[in-house]
Formats: structure tokens, C-alpha cells, sequence
């Protein structure tokens, strides 16, 4: 069997490949601890489970649009309205199996094979790989930890070519907690606006920011930078839905409709009942975003404490998401044996920590940063407690 060029220069997800690891030994008995998954521990809000349960028992489980029910996309309207002050109408708005989908939808929509796709790295593992598919060129610019992780709009200059198309900006930031405040915005945007170049915000995280940080949308700027904005957000982390599979995108009726076209020959339109359920989530009481936000601070604030009471880790205070994103270079450059080998690299040492200490995180190696690890803190007390006890102990000089 011949496997196509396009899939043999995709790299598989470490994320996905950890967490499949991890839910194996978890099956076998052992006692394993998960930071990998980037997922809340919350069970979704109990009003958007029963507005589900009603769509089932009406008997809502038939096609619908491919791009999203029309209700959808008006609370959709609303919340960018309310929320984020960008407008937008119905017919700018797009409804994915996921926010990935959407991003996968909006690379395919705007770039051709050869077109460069600016990168700021550290990366979520599915940009670089959704870019390669599109047959665009993923173009990386380093951030770094003392500068907070911030992308700086000289650094984006330095790096446009007459190829540049599209620059991805994550804030709050996956892997690291970065948070882009409105200076810094302003200024990309006017980059953006010279070079003429799209940029795709990806705002899954905007709910959990910290230490009084706010999360602006760069599409809230001005009418001429949202003209090159495609804001793409969804229910997954917000309200605990990962499962449910609902992103959603808005941008110009050009590109939406570029990306319908995609929808419609590949997935056609989301679940069903998850469309009935984000209307809830989008209407309905936000409560339980504020519950998990404090619990996630709670947690955020214990584990970036004790990691860097770690020798040889420096971790950053993250600002936003769920993750803290720590320095192990130094454990690195000292090495540690293992079966007999020099372990010097973020993802041995990842399957070193999973294996001896039962503990499952993520390498820098995957967000195109070596070096670093990522944990997430979507889990309880007890089990950040418990995992960074064992790490700690194997990882000590």
C-alpha cells in the first residue's frame, strides 16, 4: 500500500500519543497521574448536559446545515458582541467539529502550496502539522522565557516575505500562559494591515486568564484589522465540552464560505445535539467558568511553587490556560542514565518520568521548544501533589 507524500510529512500528535500511553498503563493498574491531557477535569455545567438530554428526547438528531444551526450562530453573534466587542453577522460565522477543525478549515481556505505561515514558537503541536498539510511553509519565530513568552512585532517584520499569508497568534497562549495585551496587539495589527496579511487568533482560552490580565480579541481593534482577523474560539475549555466537538470561527463571508465548501465535501456539520447544548452554554448561566477559573488559579499558583522549588527547573507564572511550560534544560545538559543511556532530550525524559514515576506530561520537543515540559494543572490538588512529589524525587541532584 502507498501512503501519500502529504501524510508521510505529517508528524503524529505527542500530545495524543502521551495521553493513549498513559490511559494503557492505567488499564494495566498502575497508579498513573496525567498532566498531559489539555482538557479541564470539570464535568460540563449540568444545564448544558440537560439541554442536550432535551434536543435527544425531541428528537433533534437529524442533519443540519453543514455550517451550524442559524440558533447557534446568533449566540455566537451575541457573545462576540457582548464579550469581545467585535460584530458580526450569521453569514461570518462558521460552526466546526471543534475549534482544530476550524483552524484546519481556515489554513486550507487561505493558503496555497508554498505560501509561508508565520509561527511563533513555542506551538500548539497541530499548527506546524495543519500548515504542512495545506502544503504552506510553517515559518517559526522564537519567544522566550524572559520576555514572558510575547511575541514582538519586530520580530514578525524581520521575518515577512513577499510569501508571508498568514500569521497564527495564540492568546491565552498553549503551551506556555502567555496573554497578548493591547499595545503589543496594536502593533502586530498594523503589520498585519501593511504587509497585508491574515492572521488567525485562536482564543480557545479566553476565560481563564489570571492576576487581573485581560484577554482582548485583536478583531476588536479596528473595522480595517478584523477585515484580516479570523477568530476562532469554542465551548471545549470554557465549559468543560471537550467532547462535544463544537468550535466556531468569524471572519469575513469570503473565507466563510471557503471554509463551508471544506465542511461540506469532509465532515458536513457538527453534532447535532452538541449545537443544541452551546446554545445553552453560550446563553445560558456562566457560572461554572468562574468555579473552574479559581480552581484552576488555585492549582496554578501550587504547581508553578513547587516546580520551581525543583533543582534545576525555572518555571514562569503562567498568565492564562492551564499549563505551566518549565525550563529542564539544566536537568538535561546534567544528564540522567537510564537503561545504560544519557537521557538529553525533553521527550526521553518525558518517557523516563511516565515510566519510573508513573507521571504523564508532554515534551517542549512537541510545541517546537526543546528544553521545556508542559504540565497541566486540570487536575485535583491532590493528584498535582501526589505527581510532583514523584518527580521531584527522581529528578533530585
Amino acid at each position: 500500500m502507498t501512503i501519500s507524500e502529504r501524510v508521510k510529512n505529517i508528524n503524529p500528535s505527542q500530545t495524543l500519543a502521551i495521553t493513549a500511553q498513559a490511559l494503557k498503563m492505567k488499564r494495566e493498574g498502575k497508579k498513573v497521574i496525567s498532566f498531559a491531557a489539555g482538557e479541564p477535569d470539570f464535568g460540563t455545567p449540568e444545564n448544558i448536559r440537560e439541554k442536550a438530554i432535551s434536543a435527544i428526547r425531541e428528537g433533534f438528531s437529524h442533519y443540519t446545515t453543514s455550517s451550524g444551526i442559524i440558533e447557534l450562530k446568533e449566540a455566537i453573534v451575541e457573545k462576540l458582541k457582548k464579550d469581545n466587542e467585535i460584530e458580526y453577522k450569521t453569514s461570518e460565522i462558521i460552526v466546526s467539529n471543534g475549534a482544530k477543525q476550524c483552524l484546519f478549515n481556515t489554513i486550507l481556505t487561505i493558503c496555497n502550496p508554498g505560501d509561508e505561515v508565520l509561527l511563533p514558537t513555542p506551538c500548539w503541536v497541530s499548527y506546524t502539522e495543519q500548515i504542512k498539510f495545506a502544503e504552506a511553509v510553517p515559518i517559526f519565530i522564537n519567544t522566550y522565557q524572559e520576555e514572558d513568552f510575547k511575541l514582538f512585532a519586530a520580530q514578525v517584520e524581520e521575518k515577512i516575505t513577499s510569501r508571508t499569508k498568514l500569521l497564527i497568534l495564540n492568546s491565552p497562549h498553549n503551551p506556555t500562559g502567555a496573554v497578548y495585551e493591547q499595545e503589543e496587539l496594536k502593533k502586530i495589527a498594523k503589520l498585519l494591515l501593511k504587509y497585508n496579511i491574515y492572521c488567525i487568533c485562536d482564543e480557545i482560552y479566553e476565560k481563564l486568564v489570571y492576576d487581573n490580565a485581560k484577554h482582548l480579541s485583536m478583531a476588536s481593534l479596528s473595522d480595517k484589522i478584523k477585515e484580516k482577523i479570523i477568530t476562532i474560539n469554542g465551548v471545549s475549555k470554557s465549559y468543560a465540552m471537550t467532547g462535544w466537538r463544537i468550535g466556531y470561527a468569524a471572519c469575513s463571508e469570503e473565507i466563510i464560505k471557503g471554509m463551508s465548501k471544506i465542511q461540506g465535501h469532509s465532515t458536513s456539520n457538527p453534532n447535532s445535539i452538541a449545537q443544541k447544548a452551546s446554545v445553552e452554554a453560550l446563553n445560558g448561566k456562566q457560572d461554572a467558568i468562574e468555579e473552574m477559573r479559581k480552581a484552576f488559579d488555585e492549582r496554578r499558583k501550587y504547581m508553578v511553587k513547587r516546580l520551581n522549588e525543583i533543582e534545576g527547573i525555572s518555571c514562569l507564572t503562567p498568565v492564562g490556560a492551564f499549563y505551566a511550560f518549565p525550563d529542564v534544560s539544566k536537568i538535561l545538559e546534567r544528564g540522567i542514565e537510564y537503561n545504560g543511556k544519557k537521557i538529553s532530550n525533553s521527550f526521553n525524559l518525558t518517557n523516563f518520568i511516565l515510566k519510573e514515576a508513573e507521571v504523564a506530561l508532554i515534551p517542549g520537543s512537541a510545541f517546537e521548544a526543546e528544553g521545556y515540559l508542559r504540565l497541566s494543572y486540570a487536575a485535583s490538588l491532590e493528584d498535582i501533589e501526589e505527581g510532583l512529589n514523584r518527580i521531584e524525587k527522581i529528578l533530585r541532584f
